[in-house]
Formats: structure tokens, sequence, C-alpha cells
């Protein structure tokens, strides 16, 4: 499904709270490490236009279907776009590593011994029902999160001890023991939900209800599975904080549903959409011949952006016996020809990734250096001794030659795995079973990328079978990790931390529903998780990441894929966006409808000259 994304990306400070948010004094914005960007007196952040023009309609695209507008459980498939009827106490900004400001939140407050933070809410904070936000509403937002929602909430609120109403406007969050450098802002990222509203309901149930929020938008209309209309609000209570100034701009925001990429494509194309996020590289290269962009009336641009690419590959259920081998894992690696896929089905546009936070400083490179040493070294026993003496790459291949040598290493490590080749099959030499596994998809597209890897495999003697199902049992089964292997994206921010017990944790690894989707039950990288989420600075943060990043990479759990360095947008000529593009990449949520283009591209598209 694509759609407007709200990260929750690592969040906020503690060592190195200076000017922002001096510890114990409170402070309308905070970094996570050093001094925020944006002072006490700010009008907008940089990157908005701060006289946008409000108006008019922007459609996007989304897959597949829904049949809940609850977004905060993990039951049912939620409808995209419901991040713009909620709102944190806490906003983040795009042009910054990890900095946050006020929202719903006027001040925050972080104890000397930084044991604790307190928020204080503003005064004109309103519910779309026109009820004020109380500090009753954000307790029962914690408690009711952190208990009936997604597993996330849980390894984000894990640290929290206490919450409580210290006053007429504020709450305050008390931390347990240990060193946890974000709990300030992942409690700043939750969303407050209204307790009059979801008090008397099932939160865990699915729901076509449209519920109580507080935020720019409002639901205007839908019909589940085909379309859902959101609604700016003329009555929006924040509509003139810094933090949402130059933004919000549509009046409405439409997302249709279309069955499958394909399909997608073709309805934007004809007009029916007005953005389009590709994400598939031959699409970008070939698709986008169309006599509307030849005329201009389609803009295809690449905006750059400075996030870490994360992680996308094949990713292993290791739960299953046939993967626990970490030799089995590496051989199958060698079968993967990125090489081959970028040169002939995209048309050269990737990297290929070669990290868990790649296209960042928070990717490991060479061998470790003398900090990551420090860190790695208590755990030598634990992790792989290739940690220490070598630069993790992935296999390289791109002909015949060269492809036969990585087949010839594969079965190497299979052999020694305890698998013999026999009869044109690979088998294991003790129980005589066959080597044999699913590769579970979502979209047919991905068939053409998995295919080849399956013909390489082929010729080890394992049997792979691609299986493409629709979104809602993808769903289902993956939730509850009934899969051999899947392609997943980690994606990262540029501030790394709780969220990263909820990717590789090994609490995580059974709980349905959680992003440990390869198993992962590890005590060393829970520790260097520990480790990450305790940095006491930014430095601090690059070491402790590379060690993680260079433990995850030598245990094989994943065949990395390829990355880019930009966003492929294509948009139809109605639309005004900000000279400026943060680090974080485009916001759209700051783009706007331009009146005079809109009405000529209308023209245009009627054949009349304008």
């Amino acid at each position: 499904m694509r759609y407007l994304s709200v990260c929750l990306g690592g969040l906020l400070l503690l060592l190195g709270l200076t000017a922002g948010a001096q510890a114990g004094k409170p402070a309308q914005g905070v970094a996570m490490h050093g001094e925020p960007k944006y002072g006490p007196d700010f009008q907008h952040f940089d990157y908005v236009n701060p006289v946008a023009p409000k108006g008019g309609e922007v459609r996007f695209d989304a897959i597949g279907s829904f049949d809940t507008l609850n977004p905060y459980v993990i039951k049912g498939q939620a409808a995209a776009g419901l991040g713009f009827l909620f709102e944190s106490l806490m906003a983040g900004s795009a042009d910054e590593a990890f900095s946050e400001y006020g929202l719903i939140a006027e001040t925050i407050e972080i104890a000397d011994d930084r044991s604790s933070v307190t928020f204080t809410l503003r005064p004109q904070a309103r519910f779309h029902d026109g009820a004020p936000i109380t500090a009753d509403d954000v307790i029962f937002s914690f408690e009711t999160l952190k208990a009936k929602g997604s597993p996330s909430y849980r390894f984000y609120y894990a640290n929290v001890a206490k919450v409580e109403k210290v006053g007429e406007r504020q709450v305050k969050f008390t931390f347990s023991k240990g060193e946890n450098r974000e709990l300030p802002l992942i409690v700043g990222q939750m969303p407050v939900l209204s307790k009059a509203y979801w008090q008397n309901r099932d939160f865990e149930a699915t729901t076509l209800e449209p519920p109580v929020g507080s935020g720019p938008y409002r639901i205007e209309k839908f019909e589940p599975g085909r379309f859902i209309v959101y609604k700016r609000d003329e009555n929006y209570w924040g509509k003139d904080l810094p933090v949402n100034r130059g933004s919000h701009n549509f009046d409405r925001i439409r997302y249709d549903y279309y069955r499958d990429s394909t399909v997608a494509l073709e309805a934007f194309k004809a007009g029916a959409y007005d953005i389009r996020l590709e994400n598939t590289a031959k699409l970008w290269a070939t698709a986008y011949d169309f006599p509307a962009v030849a005329q201009g009336l389609v803009k295809k641009e690449e905006l750059p952006t400075q996030m870490p690419a994360g992680m996308q590959g094949f990713a292993y259920n290791i739960r299953r016996s046939l993967f626990q081998d970490p030799r089995v894992r590496q051989a199958l690696a060698y079968a993967f020809d990125f090489e081959w896929s970028n040169r002939n089905l995209f048309y050269d546009q990737y990297t290929r990734t070669r990290s868990f936070f790649d296209n960042s400083e928070l990717a490991s490179s060479g061998l470790p250096a003398k900090e990551e040493l420090e860190i790695l070294e208590p755990l030598r026993a634990q992790i792989p001794p290739q940690v220490f003496t070598g630069a993790y790459a992935p296999p390289v291949a791109g002909d015949a030659e060269k492809l036969r040598a990585n087949l010839a290493k594969a079965l190497a490590l299979l052999q020694e795995a305890g698998w013999t080749f026999k009869d044109r099959a690979l088998i294991n030499a003790k129980t005589g079973e066959p080597f044999k596994f699913e590769i579970l998809l979502d979209e047919p597209g991905w068939e053409r990328v998995a295919l080849p890897f399956v013909g390489n495999l082929k010729r080890l003697g394992i049997e792979a079978n691609v299986r493409t199902v629709d979104s809602a049992q993808y769903e289902n089964r993956v939730r509850d990790f009934d899969f051999d292997m899947l392609v997943q994206r980690w994606g990262q921010s540029l501030s790394p931390g709780n969220e990263q017990r909820d990717n590789w944790g090994s609490q995580a690894a059974t709980l349905p529903g959680s992003r440990n989707l390869v198993g992962i039950k590890d005590p060393a990288i829970d520790r260097l998780i520990e480790l990450v989420i305790a940095a006491p600075d930014r430095q601090a943060l690059i070491d402790r990441v590379h060690a993680l990043d260079r433990v995850l990479l030598w245990n094989y759990f994943v065949i990395p894929h390829w990355h880019l360095g930009y966003e492929r947008i294509a948009y139809w000529d109605k639309l005004g966006r900000p000279e400026v593009t943060p680090m974080q990449g485009p916001q759209l949520n700051t783009w706007w409808v331009n009146p005079q283009k809109a009405a000529t591209l209308e023209q245009r598209k009627a054949g009349k000259q304008p």
C-alpha cells in the first residue's frame, strides 16, 4: 500500500540538552543530541512555503483494500491516510537528524537526573468534537496503546514506569532505571486519543466508524476497499502553530484503491490521481513515455533524500529449521545475482545494499574501529567471528562465470551444513528430506525478481516456489510468521533507538504483528540494541549502530537487495512544492494546489488552449 506516512524513528535527547531544552526547565523544542535548529521564536520550518495557498484536492493511489479506520491495532487492514486525523504531543522536523517541537504540548520539561519528562498541554488544543485535550486523554492514550495497540508500542514504552497527572494541563512520565535516551520524545510522538470516544468502545476491534481525532483533517466520505476522502478542518485548532505553518494545504485528500500497481499506473496515466511515488525501476525507465509527459502535463522528478536506506531483501524466517544454520543462509545469498538483475531489470538505477543503515553515516564499513571493538569485544564469544576479521560484502556476480563460481561456493557451504547433491536434488544427509521452501509475495511485480533467483537455486538442487497472494492473506500470514521467505524492508531513521527492539529483539520474535519477522532471539543483539538506546551522544550512537549493523550482517538474516539516494515522483502539473527539499526527503504534506496551474491543466487535458 502506498500512502503518506509518519516514521516512528528513534526520538529525543538527554545528554547534550542545551539551549533548546536545559534539564529541569520547560522548553518548546528538543534535539536528540546537541541543540535543536529552531529557537523559541521560530515562525515556520525552512522547508515549507509559509504563504502556500490553501484549497483544491489532491488524489493518491493505494493498493489492495481496507476494512478498518483504527490504524493503531494489528487487526484488519487500516485505510490509507488515517494519520491525518490524529496528533501527538510533539512534532518532528524534516531537516534535522532528530529534533522535535511542541504540538499538543506547549512545553516539555526533562528532570535533572533524566528520570522523567513532563509535558504541559496547550489550552487551545481540541478534539474534532470540540472537547479540550486533557491530561486524562494523554494518560488514557498511553495505557490503551501499550495494552491493546500494535506490538511496537509495547517496545517503545517498555521503560515507562508510571504516568500521572501533575497539574491542570500537565502530564508526567516517570522512567524505569537505566539509560534510555530517547524516551522523552518517544512519549512525545505518542498519538493522543479521545478518552471520551474510546473508553466505551472495543479498541482492538475493526471499525468503520470514523473516530474522533484532533488533526488537520476529518474523514468526509469513504467506501471500504474503493476510496477514502479527508477534508481539511477549517476550524483546526493548531493551524497557526509554527510546526504547522505552510503544511496541510489541500482542502481534500483522496485515496483511490486499485487491485495492483499495474492497474494503478494505468489509472495515473489516465489522470485518475495526481501523485505517484514510483518504486519500480523498470517502470520509471520505460513507462513514463506517455503523451502527457511529453506535453509537460506530467512532471517526473528525482528528489534527494539523506535518510538511511534501511534494509530490503529476501528475509529468512529462522523459526523454520531449514534456515537455522547460518551457513545455509550464507549459501543461498550466492544464488542471487544482483548485478544481472540491476542490468536487465532495473536499468542500472540501483546501488547494492551493504548495510542495514545504508546511505548514511550510520552504515558500518571496513574493519571495526577502536571504539567499535570496545563495544564488540565483550560479546566476542556470542557473535560471528567474521565481525572482527572482515568487512561484510554481498556476493558479486553479473556474468555466467562469476555465477558458476558463486554457486560452487554455495554448494560447499551447504555440504558443510549437512546437505548433499543427489539426482539433481539437494537432500538432507541425515533425514533424506529435500531442500524445499516457498517465497511469499504480495505483488506480482516481485515475481520478475524472485524467479531468476529461483532458477539459480534450482541449479543447486533447491526447490523454491514463488507464491503471490492478495494483500489481506499476505498481511495475515506475515502477522502470524506463516512464511519461509519473503521480501521485506526495514526502514531506519537518522536516530535509531527503541524501535530496534521491535525489529530484532528477542521478545518481539514471538509476538504476532511485530517487525522481527526473521525471528531473531540473540542475547548479543539484545545487548547491542540496549547500548544503541542508551547512547549518550551522537558519536557514541554512530559507533554502537555500526556494531549492531555488523552483527546483523554477519548473521546472514537477509539477502540484501538495493537502494536509491532519491525519491522517484511523478505528478500532474497542477501542484506547487517548496523550493527546499529537506534532508529527510520530500514532504508531500507541504505541497499545494496551484489554482492557475490547475485551471490550465484542465483546459489542456480537454484539448483546449489556455
